[in-house]
């Protein structure tokens, strides 16, 4: 991985189509790169996650181009590179296993990061996880705490007790989030050591649990 964070770092610091289209060669052995490695990672999430056989690599990555249309950020470039191993493919609505790589300096997360579970669902399906949440409660809290060092996500908590639950419920701080979601940030010298794809999937499979209890929600609203 160490040639994709030189190429990461080079483009946040020369963000513009001259350079991109000069360094064109550089990008694409990049994107070869990484792709081969989302093809490995994702075998090995297949050993003990069942619900993502069958993926292609292009059904868990990205495009490096930004949409900029609506955005007054119109820098033409994603200084990120990414995989996101979910149910059907990353348009599929479902929870899945982000691993994530961010220039030095990037804005975009801030950090380097895996991450477990679903992000800006529609209300329909937060709604339906938020009901399993309330319902076994102590399911749910169990599986948070032994997630090994992943933590939840609370930046899209919500300050008060959403609509149609009791404000004083031991679930209540987990009903508050928009996001389900569980996410560990791991530094360049965690990336960039031996067998990175075989410890990806360690990490990910001690938040299987969780993916599966939000998924069982989701999968209650989209099929």
């Amino acid at each position: 991985m160490k040639r994709v964070f030189e190429f990461l770092d080079a483009l946040q610091q020369n963000n513009n189509k001259v350079w991109f289209d000069s360094n064109k060669a550089w990008y694409l052995e990049v994107k070869t790169y990484f792709e081969g490695f989302v093809g490995e990672l994702i075998k090995r999430i297949e050993e003990f996650d069942d619900s993502i056989c069958g993926l292609s690599v292009s059904d868990c990555t990205y495009r490096i181009y930004r949409d900029i249309r609506f955005s007054k950020d119109k820098t033409p470039y994603k200084t990120h590179i990414c995989a996101y191993v979910c149910p059907k493919g990353k348009k599929s609505g479902f929870g899945g296993y982000y691993f994530h790589l961010e220039a030095e300096g990037g804005k975009y997360i801030g950090t380097n990061l895996l991450a477990t579970g679903a992000v800006c669902m529609p209300n329909p399906i937060i709604q339906s996880v938020r009901e399993d949440v309330y319902s076994l409660f102590e399911e749910f809290e169990d599986i948070v705490l032994h997630s090994g060092d992943f933590t939840l996500d609370t930046s899209s908590k919500m300050k008060v007790a959403p609509k149609g639950f009791p404000k004083d419920c031991k679930a209540v701080e987990f009903l508050k989030l928009r996001d389900f979601l569980l996410s560990k940030p791991i530094d360049r010298e965690f990336v960039l050591a031996d067998n990175l794809a075989e410890r990806l999937a360690e990490e990910f499979e001690k938040t299987k649990r969780f993916n599966d209890f939000v998924n069982r929600a989701i999968a209650a609203q989209i099929q």
